[in-house]
């Protein structure tokens, strides 16, 4: 989609505060930019891209543009490994992402008269203090749990008449399979839950939503970019709007770095409109979706995206097959009496690589033929075939927090 006009004017006011504040990275990025021959499209999409890798290389204050009296809070990437990427925040960019995170929540039909359980990590993680802004903002309470204590959290839930659940779908999953094994479905008040942090499938969205009887909302976002609350369905669940007003949002060929088609699948490219303590420009996500087009039924003018398909990063090439977590999700999707979860783990053996798809159904399946079902669809959508071992409902282990679903083991 094309940027206005409007979010040109923003983006050339970001380039000339960023240059005449002198920070040393975004100066050389700039170095050869003049912000007033910034017109159209095309002038925008020469501007260079940014990378997670060069963001890395600023560790730990090297992205601040504003003065440090006026930056209020540092938040930091949920990755494990590697030099952190540290993102500084004013006062208004928390103000500001507190006015979208409580956009979500109305977007998803949530009032001041909601009760918010929030189950994602505090601290440097950008999640749980994301969703509690957003309750506060709108005037909702707040139960700020964070990850962790299954059995707390279930007793909070009912205790305090919990109505909304915010988790990873992982967690999601997790609590509602405890519930329903508990027999405590019944006494849980939970009637819509607000899910983000990882990409989930069709299956696991039902399988939480039939056992806990809830309404689900897919949320957007990433640390680089304020956090989550960039972005949520709304009830038709006919894609992820997106608030224009604060970031753009391109999608590319992660190869090429082109502008797809409107509904092609591409990476998410995004640069902040207002952001003061680190702006982001052209910022590479990795994350994979697509443009719905249109005007959406909901009533809201903001554009949307496709719900996340997964991360151009996630991607494994087995035998020259290219395999992405959906692909798999597809394929069980395909096969009656499976479950959502699945583990994909991917070796080298005498000479050749080789997958082992790990995969649960429901009691009373016939594994055997469960196992060769998938084989065979597995093969015919991919040209490859997997060995695969089917387990019972509950056997492949759950996380609080995101599930690693794809490992491979040949590095």
């Amino acid at each position: 989609m094309d940027i206005s006009e409007k979010q040109l004017e923003l983006v050339r006011n970001q380039i000339k505060r960023v240059k005449q504040f002198g920070n040393p990275f975004y100066t050389n990025k700039f170095k050869n930019i003049n912000p007033e021959d910034i017109k159209t499209q095309s002038d925008f999409e020469k501007l260079p891209f940014s990378s997670k890798q060069e963001l890395r290389e600023q560790y730990p204050l090297g992205l601040a543009t504003v003065e440090e009296e006026k930056i209020v809070r540092i938040h930091s990437s949920s990755g494990t490994t590697g030099t952190p990427v540290i993102i500084p925040y004013t006062q208004k960019d928390v103000d500001d992402w507190s006015t979208m995170f409580a956009r979500c929540y109305q977007l998803a039909g949530i009032t001041n008269k909601d009760r918010i359980h929030i189950t994602p990590g505090y601290g440097l993680w950008t999640a749980g203090i994301g969703f509690q802004l957003g309750a506060e903002k709108l005037g909702a309470m707040a139960i700020p749990m964070g990850p962790g204590n299954t059995d707390k959290q279930i007793q909070m839930m009912i205790d305090c008449k919990s109505t909304v659940l915010c988790a990873t779908s992982s967690y999601a999953l997790l609590l509602a399979e405890e519930i329903e094994k508990r027999g405590l479905k019944d006494k849980i008040y939970l009637k819509k839950g607000v899910i983000g942090s990882e990409r989930w499938g069709e299956k696991m969205r039902n399988r939480i939503k039939s056992i806990l009887g809830i309404e689900l909302y897919d949320i957007y976002g990433l640390t680089e970019c304020y956090g989550p609350g960039i972005g949520i369905n709304c009830a038709n669940e006919s894609g992820i709007h997106l608030f224009d007003d604060f970031v753009y949002c391109e999608i590319l060929n992660p190869e090429t770095g082109e502008k797809v088609k409107d509904g092609e699948i591409g990476e998410i490219c995004l640069t902040t409109l207002v952001k003061e303590g680190a702006p982001l420009f052209r910022f590479r996500t990795h994350d994979l979706a697509s443009f719905v087009t249109g005007e959406c039924s909901c009533g809201s003018s903001y554009p949307r995206i496709s719900p996340i398909m997964g991360r151009s990063d996630d991607m494994i090439k087995v035998k020259g097959n290219i395999i992405f977590p959906s692909t798999i999700e597809e394929i069980i999707k395909l096969v009656p009496g499976t479950s959502s979860e699945y583990r994909a783990v991917v070796e080298h053996i005498e000479g050749k690589d080789q997958m082992t798809l790990f995969t649960e159904v429901e009691s009373g399946v016939d594994k055997t033929e469960t196992a060769n079902t998938l084989a065979c669809k597995f093969k015919s959508k991919t040209n490859l075939t997997p060995i695969v071992k089917v387990v019972g409902i509950g056997e492949l282990p759950r996380s609080e927090k995101k599930t690693k679903r794809i490992e491979d083991k040949r590095n």
